[in-house]
């Protein structure tokens, strides 16, 4: 952990609800599919728990690898240096370049971790719901470039466009729908307008 003290308190109990959230049933799954989706270049796999689990993904260059697995050939989003980075720096702005690379992929922002997240180790369920969500997308887009069984992630629910001709159209406009009711030749006559004062007749 980078510079970070113990927590106390309030600052303790949070954290303590946010490591809560982290699924140890999960992470098993999501490295099976790394090393599925990224072959023999990910290396051996990570000692089971959170902490090796962070350990591995750190510097940003296993996530840049499976998003660029994401990808044909030649087309891939993020640059991987060789050697890996060493530098603290270095690794959050590669871990950064993944983030930018899951969003442009289709990953909702509201689903993508922060850099601290991982690297300092404050919300590695967050990180968890980042691969979960762009598992996800791949297995909805279907074009080939996922590896792994499709049942590991839901399909994203997707948009159903339909095309109503002109003539469609216009007969839609003379249909009243069932939610607008219908007042049955009532009207207002004789009603008096809202908000008049009382008459007071002397």
């Amino acid at each position: 952990m980078a510079n970070k003290g113990p927590s106390y308190g309030m600052s303790r109990d949070v954290q303590s609800r946010i490591e809560k959230k982290y699924d140890e049933e999960l992470e098993p799954r999501l490295i099976q599919w790394i090393k599925m989706q990224c072959g023999s270049e990910v290396g051996e796999p990570p000692e089971p728990g959170r902490y090796g689990f962070q350990q591995w993904l750190k510097n940003g260059v296993i996530l840049s690898k499976l998003i660029n697995s994401l990808y044909p050939r030649g087309s891939q989003p993020v640059k991987i240096p060789d050697p890996p980075p060493s530098m603290v720096f270095k690794q959050m702005e590669q871990v950064a370049q993944f983030l930018k690379a899951s969003e442009d992929y289709g990953v909702v922002k509201t689903d993508v971790f922060q850099t601290v997240d991982l690297y300092e180790g404050k919300d590695l369920a967050a990180v968890q719901r980042t691969l979960v969500a762009l598992g996800s997308i791949a297995v909805t887009k279907n074009d080939g470039q996922y590896q792994g069984d499709p049942a590991w992630f839901m399909k994203k629910a997707q948009e159903h466009k339909r095309d109503f001709s002109d003539d469609q159209m216009k007969q839609g406009k003379h249909v009243i729908g069932l939610q607008m009711g219908s007042n049955q030749g009532a009207s207002q006559a004789g009603m008096t307008g809202y908000g008049r004062p009382r008459q007071i007749i002397s």
